[in-house]
């Protein structure tokens, strides 16, 4: 399976979608909307914003590997 690099993320404050390309090589733990500039954190339990909030896992995720490790 190859790995989806793009996930879409949803402002958890102001609804607000954006689709972005994640990184590789790092865990992304902050987020800062575009819309209304909440900086977004990882929930309890979540590596990395994407896994937080996109539609996507993060890369390390999707290959069953442990993140930001």
């Amino acid at each position: 399976m190859a790995l989806v690099l793009e996930s879409t993320i949803t402002c958890p404050q102001c609804s607000y979608v954006k689709t972005e390309i994640m990184p590789t090589d790092a865990c992304q733990f902050f987020y800062e909307c575009t819309n209304c500039h909440t900086v977004l954190r990882p929930l309890a339990g979540d590596c990395c914003v994407f896994c937080s909030y996109g539609t996507m896992k993060c890369p390390p995720l999707q290959e069953n590997k442990s993140c930001c490790s």
